[in-house]
């Protein structure tokens, strides 16, 4: 079992430690069905929903007036929540965490009768939701962004693609986000709710990744939207965008950090029961080097995660810097601590279905996801360079 002093860390209220130990109880018990698969992501997806609903995990991700579990968004919950998932299964991770992603920018700003009307059921896992931000030609830049959004009597028309979206192919809902003119660039994008069952929405095709996941490439061909679907106010679409990832940009950092844990003791165990040359593979220095190596990063990304979580749920309006270097840190150095397991196992660690090797394909995209590891730079000395700028003034 990973290393769990972190609970008790100041960053954690008592209500955040009750909650982490009832899901790391819940998860122990339901290991095996948190990694059966059938051989069908898209009907894995639903049924991972399902589970996750019935015990109300996803309680987590809506507010509590909606069937939710606290007031407001819990960021610490979400990244605990993301964290413990992870490191037992990937893709319950990932089903968790697009309902709250996907929902998100509803509970942030969506109108009083669209949250009622979406949110209570997302949080049941009777809907399944999904953020259709990028494009083929708008993943970084968001500013080239080719979808529209007309408005006409009553409502809004959406034209154009989507890739790259996660539960593409299975979303009942989706929050999408499209240039509706009121300025050049990010300045004139609107989101609006846009249910799967619209008249012209398609799945355009499948998209398959080293780590299975029901993503696609989407279409929009005249989906009609109403007025009160329109989340906030028309052109504020990318500040509604950049304020629902200050929210879950950490949790990307937590479920990096799972993956990381479990790969950390999957290799502890190696360690120890591995014989070489007569001895366990942990009495070399070597491999005691890649051991330090793997539990100071594990520390340190749960140090820079917490501490963004912490900052938004004591009412720090913006945690851009915050979350972008949790994301950054955790997602990459997840990656090294991955690799450093996958060595230790030597060949065994490349054969599938190894869990080191699970860990190895599930661990890459989440350093490419709600933005790279270089637009996390990019914010990040943006960040600096403005502190510094007003310290001069």
């Amino acid at each position: 079992m990973a290393d769990q002093s972190f609970i008790d860390w100041p960053f954690f209220a008592p209500h955040n430690r009750d909650h982490f130990a009832a899901l790391k109880a819940w998860c122990g018990e339901n290991d095996a069905a948190l990694h059966a698969e059938s051989g069908d992501v898209d009907a894995d997806c639903r049924r991972l929903v399902r589970l996750l609903g019935d015990a109300g995990w996803l309680r987590h991700a809506v507010p509590a007036a909606y069937g939710g579990a606290s007031e407001a968004l819990d960021v610490r919950n979400l990244c605990l929540t993301r964290q413990s998932l992870a490191y037992h299964a990937g893709l319950a991770d990932f089903a968790f965490a697009m309902q709250g992603l996907g929902t998100g920018a509803i509970s942030l700003f969506g109108t009083e009768a669209v949250k009622q009307n979406y949110l209570p059921r997302v949080a049941a896992g009777e809907m399944i939701a999904g953020f259709a931000l990028s494009e083929a030609k708008a993943g970084s830049d968001v500013a080239a962004m080719e979808t529209t959004a007309r408005r006409v009597a009553g409502g809004w028309v959406i034209n154009g693609e989507k890739t790259w979206i996660s539960n593409g192919t299975i979303a009942d809902v989706l929050t999408v986000f499209a240039h509706s003119g009121e300025a050049p660039g990010a300045r004139g994008i609107s989101a609006f709710v846009l249910p799967t069952a619209t008249e012209g929405f398609s799945v355009v095709e499948r998209i398959d990744v080293i780590a299975p996941h029901p993503l696609a490439t989407i279409r929009f061909e005249d989906c009609f939207v109403p007025d009160d679907h329109l989340i906030g106010e028309a052109g504020q679409g990318f500040k509604i965008a950049m304020a629902t990832l200050d929210v879950f940009r950490s949790t990307v950092g937590a479920a990096a950090l799972g993956f990381a844990r479990r790969a950390t003791d999957e290799a502890l165990d190696r360690a120890v029961n591995r014989k070489l040359f007569g001895a366990p593979l942990g009495d070399l220095q070597l491999t005691q080097a890649a051991i330090a190596d793997m539990a100071l990063g594990n520390d340190a990304s749960a140090l820079l995660i917490y501490r963004a979580a912490w900052a938004k749920d004591s009412g720090q309006p913006r945690v851009t810097r915050e979350a972008a270097m949790a994301k950054l840190h955790a997602t990459d150095t997840a990656q090294q601590t991955i690799d450093k397991a996958v060595q230790l196992f030597g060949g065994a660690g490349v054969v599938s279905g190894n869990m080191v090797e699970r860990l190895y394909r599930e661990i890459r995209a989440l350093r490419i996801y709600e933005g790279a590891s270089e637009v996390q730079k990019v914010v990040i000395a943006r960040a600096a360079l403005a502190a510094a700028q007003a310290r001069e003034k």
